[in-house]
């Protein structure tokens, strides 16, 4: 991992507006996936509607910056493709085959993309420039394996593994698996889904949607150190521009919990009535919070001084791993957005 300016702060070269030049290229749009009716809404942040809408597949579940933020995908793990975006226009490309590409991640020093073959239980990495496949590792006791994120210094992955109640531990540079670690309960039904690493790189945070929390997880991936219960649903965690706070999405409560990122000390818990805030993330002022609504058809957009409902903007079937774009950061490490 590229070292960043703040040694205290993983976060801190991903500040408020801190766009690279390719990020300031982009048309600022918000891109909504659909894995109930395979098509993308795009929706202009400015005005809270929907600009324009296209088929990108069968199951499209996140739509992911590249490493170097000249390119979105939309990725369908059914239909086994990923779909280009131009974010300076926000028009698509032709899709291109991907191994069932679930969500997708890019190593911190750029040098291969990873499509989280959930179905599979295997990491497929791609060369991104060509998107010619080169290498696979499989993680047969990683069921569900989901959502990543990495040490402060980029050398260990932490794949969490949904219907397994673990996380999945791999070395970056070798693409190989160190260990894998259980959770204090394993849930297998919907356990441990998004990660993030706190801003001093010395816990993971873990979502577990059925055990209505966090595990924490030490920096060095090696054992769970703590617990912070929340809600029923508790599912994406994404952290404030300033990487002071974690907005932490508890879609079966319908309720954001406000969380103090460097101590894990619950501050406030926004209420979103009738809601099932799911995946998302913070605009690039930091001003806004945006959540896909997974189970309303729906996408939320909360004010992050206070966290009150600005729009409810109603899109298609099963919203799921929305990307607001741009994003500040001077790389994409993939997912929805998480750059550094």
């Amino acid at each position: 991992m590229p070292p960043v300016t703040d040694a205290s702060n993983v976060y801190s070269d991903a500040g408020a507006n801190m766009l690279s030049p390719a990020a300031q290229a982009a048309k600022p749009l918000v891109y909504v996936p659909h894995s109930g009716s395979g098509d993308v809404y795009v929706i202009d942040p400015a005005t809270f509607q929907v600009v324009d809408r296209w088929h990108a597949g069968t199951e499209v579940q996140h739509v992911v910056p590249n490493y170097d933020m000249t390119a979105l995908y939309a990725t369908d793990d059914i239909g086994n493709t990923i779909t280009p975006i131009d974010p300076v226009t926000g028009g698509h490309g032709d899709r291109i085959p991907i191994v069932d590409p679930y969500n997708m991640y890019f190593w911190p020093d750029g040098s291969a993309a990873v499509s989280v073959a959930e179905a599979q239980r295997t990491l497929v990495f791609y060369d991104w420039h060509t998107w010619q496949e080169v290498g696979r590792l499989p993680v047969p006791d990683c069921g569900g394996v989901d959502h990543a994120d990495f040490t402060a210094d980029g050398k260990i992955a932490v794949f969490t593994c949904e219907f397994a109640g673990r996380v999945a531990v791999v070395d970056v540079a070798h693409r190989t698996l160190l260990r894998t670690i259980d959770m204090p309960v394993r849930h297998t039904h919907m356990g441990p889904q998004d990660i993030k690493l706190s801003p001093d790189g010395q816990r993971f945070y873990i979502a577990d949607s059925d055990e209505g929390g966090l595990w924490v997880l030490d920096g060095a991936a090696t054992a769970v150190i703590g617990q912070i219960p929340l809600a029923a649903g508790t599912h994406g965690i994404y952290p404030s521009r300033d990487g002071t706070k974690l907005y932490v999405s508890n879609r079966i409560a319908g309720t954001v919990s406000v969380l103090d990122a460097a101590t894990g000390t619950v501050e406030a818990t926004w209420p979103i009535p009738g809601g099932s805030p799911d995946m998302g993330g913070v605009t690039a002022d930091g001003s806004q919070l945006w959540l896909s609504g997974r189970y309303n058809r729906e996408v939320y957009v909360l004010s992050t001084t206070d966290g009150h409902l600005l729009a409810r903007i109603p899109v298609g079937n099963g919203p799921h791993g929305m990307c607001i774009w741009p994003q500040p950061g001077r790389y994409s490490l993939g997912h929805t957005g998480v750059t550094r």
